[in-house]
């Protein structure tokens, strides 16, 4: 999934308020995890995440390997925190912030 820059601005404001769901810590990011995520992003849409200090995984790493694992898109990835977008099919909460940020 590729987002406008504008779109991706639009999200990180979106997501600034919001809190980590997840925390990565020592262990791998495994297929419970994968699955995980997957069911709260088709939740929420728009989730963020952390990665704790003992992780063996950077942010980075971290996002972009969560991203391609549940078709997600990566909005942004500040210091140990990252937030991932994935839009719903039907009665998407952002498809009204997403249009509006072509």
């Amino acid at each position: 999934m590729t987002l406008t820059s504008k779109q991706r601005a639009a999200l990180r404001g979106a997501a600034n308020t919001l809190d980590p769901v997840f925390q990565i810590g020592k262990g791998e990011i495994g297929p419970s995890l994968i699955t995980a995520v997957g069911d709260c992003l088709a939740a929420r849409e728009l989730i963020k995440l952390k990665v704790l200090d003992n992780s063996e995984y950077t942010a980075r790493q971290a996002a972009d390997l969560l991203a391609e694992a549940t078709g997600a898109a990566c909005v942004q990835v500040i210091g140990r925190k990252f937030v991932l977008f994935l839009p719903k099919e039907k009665d998407s909460a952002f498809a009204a912030l997403l249009a509006a940020a072509k």
